[in-house]
């Protein structure tokens, strides 16, 4: 079994005991890899339903769907997607919808809410965050919960109780991977599904890093 079969039959896995947004968009990923667009469309589809927040599903979605020449349906989706990245402060998911719907679709880009000053209004006091996940304020988490760039990624984007949610969920990926933290191997898997979960890319990570690097 190849590496993208096992990781489409541990999510397939996950999706049927756990049915929750971050497994079906692991497994649209995972169906996307391996070229199956249909499967994977349904999936991110599925995961959208279950968390109309989640902005990198529908650009993900919506690249399927442009594959699939089912263009109207991608438009529709991606415009949907455009205001819900806006709306949350994806900066990445934003761009690359706003360039499908431009470049590849000819579309105009819908008009958004000035995120920025959202969330400059609800941190101003120190203590509170626009949590990313859920696009709503929640109390900062006391600390980066662990060290580099991506602790600070995640301090400066998510709160308290998105945090703790990711506890629970990661539990849940370390039993059914049967993850070994002594391994690096599986300590990069559980950030990967972690990161997937946050629906962050370690490209943006690095990006961030460099805009507020000393």
């Amino acid at each position: 079994m190849s590496n993208t079969e096992q990781r489409i039959a541990q999510w397939e896995q996950m999706a049927r005991e756990a049915p929750d947004d971050m497994a079906f968009f692991s497994l649209g990923n995972a169906y996307k890899e391996a070229d199956r667009l249909e499967d994977a469309a349904g999936a991110f589809a599925k995961a959208i339903e279950l968390n109309p927040g989640m902005s990198r599903a529908y650009q993900v979605a919506g690249q399927c769907l442009i594959q699939l020449d089912r263009l109207d349906e991608a438009a529709e989706l991606l415009e949907k997607g455009y205001v819900v990245a806006a709306e949350r402060g994806d900066v990445m998911p934003q761009k690359a919808i706003g360039s499908l719907l431009e470049g590849k679709l000819g579309r105009e880009l819908p008009e958004v809410k000035d995120a920025a000053a959202l969330k400059a209004e609800v941190e101003a006091d120190g203590n509170t965050i626009l949590d990313r996940r859920t696009g709503k304020p929640q109390s900062r988490l006391p600390d980066p919960p662990m060290r580099g760039p991506t602790g600070r990624f995640i301090y400066d984007h998510f709160g308290a109780d998105t945090w703790r949610e990711w506890i629970g969920q990661g539990t849940k990926v370390i039993n059914e991977l049967r993850l070994d933290f002594s391994d690096p191997q599986h300590q990069a898997t559980y950030e990967q599904y972690m990161l997937e979960w946050l629906q962050v890319t370690p490209e943006e990570i690095e990006e961030y890093a460099k805009q507020h690097s000393a």
